[in-house]
C-alpha cells in the first residue's frame, strides 16, 4: 500500500488529504473522519480495503488535522458538504472510471448522509459508521441555549465538546492513542456541534428520499452516538442495511469488533460491485 498526499482550496482554507493505493483498483472510497481526529487514524481501514483492491481517498474536515483554519470550527454546513464533494472530484481525477463509494464516520457519517441526501450524486454506495445522527446523551440545556446565541454573534467561538474518550473504544490501548495524538482535540464551534445536532434529525426525518445503497453500523454500547437514531433512519427507507454489533463501542474500526466489522465491510462492497 502506497500514500501519497494532496491539497485543495475552498473558503479560503487549505484542505490536506491523503490517497492510498493498492495493488489494483476495482473501486475507490472517499473516508471522510469523525469529530476532533483525522484521516491518518484510519491507515489501518485504508490498509484492509487496499488488500482487498479498493484505493481510498480521505481528508482533514475543516478545523481537523493538518487542513488549515480554527481548530473545530467550520464556515457552514454546506461548506462541509462541498469539502466532500471537492474530494470526489480529487478521486474521480486519480481513478477515472471506477465506482465511487462514500464513508464516513460520526461526524463524517452524518456529512455523507447528508451529502447523498441533499446532492446530485452517481456513488455506487455509501458507508456510515457510528453516524452522529442523534447523540446518546444530553448536552447541558444552558450550553445549548448559549450556542445558539454564539452562532449569531460569535459563530467561530468554540468550547469544549463534552467527549469521554474512555468510551471511544473498549480496547484501552485505543482510548490511550486516542489521548496521545497529537492532531486530537477536543474544540467544537456552533457550526459543528449544534449544526450536526439539527441535519442528524433532518436526515432521519427525510431518509425516505434515499436512492443510494446505504450500509449503517452502529456498536449497541456506543455512549456517544445514539444506535437507536440510527436504526431509525435504516426503518425509513429501503436503501439501507443496518448491522450493529452487540456490546460495541463508538470507534468499531477501533474496538474489539474491528476485525468482523472491517471484513463486513468489504463483503458489502463487494456485493455491490
Amino acid at each position: 500500500m502506497t500514500q501519497k498526499e494532496f491539497n485543495f482550496n475552498i473558503y479560503n482554507t487549505e484542505f490536506y488529504g491523503r490517497y492510498w493505493q493498492g495493488a489494483a483498483t476495482k473501486a475507490v472510497i472517499v473516508l471522510a473522519h469523525g469529530m476532533g481526529e483525522h484521516s491518518n487514524r484510519y491507515i489501518h481501514v485504508a490498509q484492509k480495503l487496499t488488500e482487498n483492491d479498493f484505493s481510498v481517498v480521505a481528508f482533514d474536515h475543516f478545523g481537523h488535522g493538518k487542513t488549515k483554519g480554527k481548530r473545530g470550527h467550520n464556515p457552514s454546513f454546506e461548506a462541509v458538504l462541498e469539502s466532500i464533494s471537492k474530494t470526489i472530484d480529487k478521486a474521480k481525477e486519480l481513478y477515472p472510471n471506477q465506482p465511487v463509494f462514500l464513508y464516513g464516520h460520526s461526524m463524517g457519517g452524518n456529512a455523507v448522509i447528508n451529502y447523498t441526501l441533499r446532492k446530485k450524486q452517481q456513488l455506487k454506495g455509501v458507508i456510515a459508521t457510528s453516524p452522529f445522527l442523534k447523540l446518546a446523551f444530553q448536552p447541558p440545556k444552558i450550553k445549548l441555549a448559549a450556542g445558539k446565541i454564539l452562532q449569531k454573534i460569535a459563530p467561530s467561538i468554540t468550547l469544549g465538546n463534552e467527549l469521554n474518550v474512555n468510551h471511544i473504544s473498549r480496547d484501552q490501548t485505543e482510548v490511550d492513542k486516542y489521548i496521545n495524538d497529537p492532531l486530537v482535540h477536543d474544540k467544537i464551534s456552533p457550526n459543528f456541534s449544534l449544526t450536526f445536532i439539527e441535519t442528524g434529525k433532518w436526515a432521519i426525518e427525510n431518509a425516505n428520499k434515499l436512492q443510494t445503497p446505504m450500509y449503517l453500523l452502529h456498536g449497541t454500547d456506543d455512549k456517544i452516538i445514539d444506535y437507536k437514531g440510527t436504526q431509525e433512519f435504516a426503518n425509513n427507507t429501503e436503501f439501507a442495511t443496518l448491522k450493529l454489533y452487540n456490546g460495541g463501542y463508538h470507534e468499531l474500526h477501533n474496538d474489539l469488533c474491528k476485525e468482523e466489522m472491517l471484513q463486513d465491510v468489504v463483503n458489502w462492497l463487494n456485493s455491490k460491485i
